[in-house]
């Protein structure tokens, strides 16, 4: 018997939660000089009230959770006799990680014979979203943890993302992004084409003038790395430009026709506050990231 987390960084709603059954765990941001933990804090993500705040100027930063945090997530569940299998965003991404090393060592002694797994998606948002459902549901469908496990080690890799940036403000200052210098960014308009590599780890790959040409850019990355695609979702994130979104998805659908499984999906706040607004991005399974 064991229960599934994932956390709010890979854009999982509680919603689509409780049809999976996960649990979440939340991760925080601070804007306005205010700490805010998504769906504790805040019930609902008021996601263009967030971005416009983006916009106008605001600086939003984020915090690593601690070990005695996650310690508060998964102690009830092994108190219970439950193992327990944690879904997460990049590890590379975060020092949270080395909190969730130590509380998972602790709480593994304090209660002999159950176990907490946990599968590292190498990616956030979509590119975590795409696998937290995957996972989903083989755990709706009774899969033990070791087939989930098995699983993961085949098909993490499998899972690609590609986005842009549209304003670069927000990359520049978390320094999360590998290869973005020398990118002139809203100064010329020229938006960069960011993948998550096979480390987790997200790097600039191209760049193209203007938007439309982005979005016709990621369709074409589709198009060359798409694999086994109709058997899997093919899910569009967007901070705040539906828009956008809808264009990418309508020029999907023009590639690979009515068939595709296609979701879209607001990039979560904690991710939003280092990509910032107008970002727009497509995950999907490929024969490689």
């Amino acid at each position: 018997m064991f229960v599934i987390f994932t956390d709010t960084d890979t854009d999982l709603t509680p919603k689509e939660a409780e049809e999976f059954g996960y649990h979440l765990i939340s991760m925080p941001y601070s804007i306005d000089g205010k700490e805010v933990r998504p769906y504790v804090d805040i019930q609902e993500f008021d996601s263009h009230g967030f971005y416009q705040k983006l916009r106008d100027g605001a600086l939003p930063t984020t915090s690593a959770i601690n070990a005695m945090n996650y310690k508060e997530y998964f102690e009830p569940v092994l108190a219970e006799g439950k193992d327990i299998l944690y879904v997460h965003f990049s590890r590379v991404m975060s020092a949270t990680f080395d909190a969730m090393d130590q509380a998972i060592k602790e709480l593994e002694a304090a209660y002999p014979g159950r176990k907490i797994y946990t599968v590292d998606t190498k990616g956030i948002t979509i590119g975590s979203l795409n696998i937290v459902k995957e996972i989903g549901d083989l755990y709706k469908a009774g899969k033990s943890v070791e087939e989930i496990l098995a699983w993961a080690k085949e098909e993490v890799d499998r899972f690609a993302v590609y986005f842009f940036a549209d304003n670069l403000t927000f990359f520049r200052r978390s320094g999360r992004v590998s290869g973005l210098a020398g990118i002139m960014g809203n100064m010329i308009g020229v938006r960069p084409i960011i993948h998550m590599d096979e480390n987790g780890k997200m790097v600039s790959i191209g760049k193209e003038r203007g938007r439309y040409n982005a979005i016709e850019r990621l369709v074409q990355y589709v198009e060359d790395l798409a694999e086994d695609i109709y058997s899997h979702r093919v899910v569009v994130a967007h901070a705040d430009a539906p828009e956008l979104a809808k264009k990418l998805s309508d020029l999907l659908i023009e590639k690979f026709g009515v068939k595709l499984r296609i979701e879209i999906a607001v990039v979560n706040p904690t991710a939003g506050s280092h990509c910032g607004p107008d970002t727009v991005g497509v995950s999907f399974h490929a024969k490689h990231r």
